[in-house]
Order: C-alpha cells, then sequence, then structure tokens
C-alpha cells in the first residue's frame, strides 16, 4: 500500500482557522466541494468502492453548483452596467425644461392628495442610493415618475394666449 493521502485534504481538528480571504468560511463554495469529492475517492474502500451513479450524481451537483455561481456573478455584472447606463441617461435631463405633476398631501387628514403641476429646467440630478432625484432650478425636487414631458431646450413653454 503505497499510497498516501495529500495533507492538505485533511480537515483541521482546531476551532480556531483564520479567515485570512476575508470571505465567509461558513458556506462551501465549490472548491471544498472539489476537494471533498476527491478525499472521498481517495479514501473510499477499494473492497467497496463508491458507487458510479453516485460518483456521477455528486459531478453534476459541482457542475450545477458552478453554473450557478458563474451565472449569479453574470446578472451582477449585467445589472451594474445597466444602472450606469440608466444614470447616463438621467444626467441628458439637465438643462432641460420639464413639465410635470406631483402629489402633495392634502391639508384636510381625510382629503384627496392635490396634484400639483408645473414646468421647471432641470439644474441637477442626484443619485441617493437606489433612487434618482431631479432638482430644478427653483428648489423643486421630483422623482422620474413625476416629469411628464420634456422640452428640447431649456426655453420656458409658451402658452397660446390669443
Amino acid at each position: 500500500m503505497g499510497n498516501t493521502i495529500d495533507p492538505s485534504l485533511y480537515l483541521s481538528t482546531t476551532n480556531n482557522q483564520s479567515n485570512t480571504n476575508g470571505k465567509d468560511n461558513s458556506i462551501l463554495g465549490k472548491d471544498d466541494f472539489l476537494k471533498l469529492l476527491m478525499a472521498e475517492m481517495q479514501n473510499q474502500d477499494p473492497l467497496s468502492p463508491m458507487d458510479n451513479n453516485e460518483m456521477i450524481g455528486q459531478m453534476a451537483q459541482f457542475s450545477t453548483l458552478e453554473q450557478i455561481t458563474n451565472l449569479a456573478s453574470s446578472l451582477e455584472k449585467l445589472l451594474n452596467m445597466e444602472q450606469q447606463n440608466q444614470y447616463i441617461a438621467y444626467s441628458s435631463f439637465v438643462g432641460k425644461n420639464v413639465t410635470y405633476h406631483k402629489l402633495e398631501d392634502s391639508d384636510d387628514p381625510n382629503g384627496d392628495p392635490v396634484v400639483q403641476e408645473g414646468h421647471g429646467v432641470v439644474s441637477s440630478v442626484r443619485f441617493t442610493g437606489d433612487s434618482v432625484e431631479f432638482v430644478l432650478t427653483d428648489g423643486t425636487v421630483l422623482e422620474p415618475a413625476n416629469i411628464s414631458e420634456i422640452q428640447a431646450s431649456s426655453e420656458t413653454p409658451s402658452t397660446d394666449e390669443t
């Protein structure tokens, strides 16, 4: 029996392992799963080896885990890119004249909210956490859902007074 077990596959007998990579060690990753599978294959009883179907099932689980990890990473990158594109699109509102409709609470606690309509020029865009706020030159703060019309120039909209 000339087979030896790779010492890197041994499990530590102490509970004071240091967390040197900054990751949460309480969750097994794909590398840990592969190490466990290799240790299981190396240390199996030669008179009663692992069933081929069981080994194939474990390899399929490993492959599935790896693909899910890759998919999650790709989705996170895609969401970050989409958020950046959205920020760029919102920044194009600066200097534009907008028409808005904004709900204001009524003075009467039992009354319906009052719809405030107005016009103004967007002076800046604020990105606060996951939301966006448009600040008009008169200090009015709007959300994207409040804006109902965008004019091409910063001129005030004309009213047909004849």
